[in-house]
């Protein structure tokens, strides 16, 4: 009698399917964990850090003081995205992974151990702002490290899908700073300020542990195993920047898109609230419902790009979230509560995912192993710096009254114009191989 042969995966074969999978989740986590921080960190700047890092200056003066603070962790970004950039190239990813969020929770954690400027004086601002570029040093590596962890474990055919998780982390970690922070910044005014807003930090330690566990127990990357151990560059930094330096420019220009979420987030909010006078709560929760929807969204859209491409997703809602602004604003403009609802959720949550699902693995994929860390960190962080300061700029360009919105929405038009400019000049590379990724492209031959 023939033997028959077993059906069954073999358990190896099961290991190599779970990687994938393990590295999303590792990455979600993180995002999730940054984004949670960044969320309550800005709420408790603008609620409670002027009252109890900075009692000494006038009501107004000390909540910009804390707020301050809050930018402090933007300029650590590009020195995080060196340094983490190199550590990711040179060791390996996984090292990366641990070591943001062991830094990242640490920090967070203790912001809500810190004690009060009645307690300890200037230290204790001193100490804020120390913790505050200690994160700003670990967010630089850690979307750029969970990125580049999960691209290189996907198999081939779904690196889009499963790079996404780390985005969609970003609006989990939105949507849990939100349903943390809201019953605290609700208690009485003096357990507010004593021991209230220190509870989101302090549970942010659960987050962390988990990640840490899950992360440990991460493989390193087949590529970079096979690849960038065997001829590892001394310094990585400067084979991105000879060899890579235009992939480097294209994302800074492309991670722009970014300038559509703080407009949304930021001056979206304050025109609505200050100018034309619409109820906070209301306009917060277009916040939240879109971020629901992008949960779905952001992996659907990455999908979509394994199978026609990263570019045509990319510029395609690149172009949309700058139509939409148009839309969303002047829904503002018009107080038209359903409106509002309906424009910011096809604009943030919808138009905008589509770039943000992809972008993980679009910009990973335009460098080799040996540099793909470092060049996605120093390029997002430049980017998203810009974005950052684009608020500002809109402040500057808008005019008075309910009309001012115009002028706003042209600029972040203009914004997403560039960063579809800067999609459409990359190469393809949802259907390159690994190992082919960051290369040149081969001269075309004749017959």
């Amino acid at each position: 009698m023939t033997p028959t042969r077993s059906t069954r995966p073999r358990p190896e074969f099961l290991a190599e399917l779970g990687k994938p999978r393990k590295a999303a989740l590792a990455g979600w986590i993180g995002s999730a964990l940054e984004y949670y921080d960044f969320f309550i960190y800005g709420t408790a700047a603008a609620l409670v850090f002027g009252k109890i890092f900075f009692p000494a200056s006038a009501p107004a003066t000390g909540t910009l003081l804390s707020l301050a603070t809050f930018g402090v962790g933007y300029l650590a970004r590009p020195i995080g995205a060196v340094l983490l950039g190199h550590v990711g190239d040179r060791f390996g990813r996984k090292r990366v992974l641990v070591l943001t969020v062991l830094l990242m929770g640490a920090a967070t954690f203790l912001v809500g151990c810190l004690p009060t400027y009645q307690q300890v004086g200037v230290l204790a601002p001193a100490a804020l702002v120390a913790l505050r570029l200690l994160q700003g040093l670990s967010a630089a590596g850690e979307q750029a490290g969970a990125n580049s962890m999960t691209l290189e474990h996907s198999p081939s055919d779904r690196r889009g899908y499963y790079t996404s998780f780390t985005l969609s982390g970003t609006q989990a970690g939105q949507i849990l700073g939100t349903a943390v922070f809201l019953p605290v910044a609700a208690l009485p005014q003096h357990q507010l300020l004593t021991w209230g807003w220190r509870v989101p930090f302090w549970l942010s330690a659960v987050v962390v542990v988990v990640a840490f566990v899950i992360r440990r127990r991460l493989e390193e990357t087949p590529v970079f195993r096979r690849e960038v151990r065997a001829e590892r560059a001394a310094l990585p930094l400067a084979v991105l920047f000879r060899e890579h330096w235009a992939a480097v420019l294209r994302v800074i220009l492309a991670a722009g898109i970014a300038s559509v979420s703080t407009i949304f987030t930021v001056y979206a909010l304050s025109y609505a609230v200050n100018t034309v006078g619409l109820a906070r709560t209301p306009v917060l929760w277009v916040g939240v419902l879109a971020n629901v929807v992008a949960l779905a969204a952001i992996p659907l859209w990455a999908r979509l790009s394994d199978r026609i491409g990263r570019k045509p997703v990319f510029i395609g809602g690149a172009l949309a979230s700058g139509a939409l602004t148009f839309a969303y604003l002047w829904s503002i403009s018009s107080a038209g509560y359903g409106l509002i609802f309906l424009t910011g959720i096809l604009m943030f949550g919808v138009a905008y995912s589509a770039p943000n699902g992809v972008w993980p693995s679009f910009y990973g994929e335009m460098f080799s192993a040996r540099v793909r860390l470092s060049g996605t960190a120093i390029g997002t962080q430049l980017g998203f710096a810009f974005a950052g300061f684009v608020p500002t700029a809109a402040a500057a360009v808008a005019g008075s009254g309910r009309g001012s919105w115009l002028g706003v929405a042209a600029l972040t038009a203009a914004v997403c114009v560039v960063n579809a400019i800067a999609a459409a000049t990359a190469r393809e590379t949802h259907r390159v191989p690994m190992d082919r990724l960051g290369a040149r492209p081969a001269p075309a031959t004749t017959r």
